[in-house]
């Protein structure tokens, strides 16, 4: 289990999340590109997120905590969660 600060002040508990959790969700997303290539979205953009935050925060994921958080803080822990999946993934193949 990971604490997060999020710049609202808000701590927030991001859980241990197992391999089949993690393949989960990294497979719902869904990337918007430009016309250069680069990201720049999310497809279903507001189920991903509650989807991610069902799965990855510790015991506070029910209706009353996801809708008491604003639309910030939801994006903001987000994009810690994918930045923890992705960089474990790349630590973890990185050391073998």
């Amino acid at each position: 289990m990971t604490e997060v600060v999020l710049k609202s002040g808000r701590k927030i508990e991001i859980k241990d999340i197992s391999l089949d959790e993690r393949d989960t969700m990294l497979d719902s997303v869904e990337y918007v590109y430009n016309d250069e290539g680069d990201v720049s979205g999310v497809k279903v953009m507001h189920a991903t997120i509650t989807k991610w935050l069902r799965c990855g925060l510790n015991g506070q994921a029910d209706d009353k905590f996801i809708l008491g958080l604003s639309f910030e803080e939801r994006s903001e822990i987000f994009v810690k969660m994918q930045d923890m999946l992705i960089t474990g993934e790349e630590s973890n193949s990185n050391s073998s």
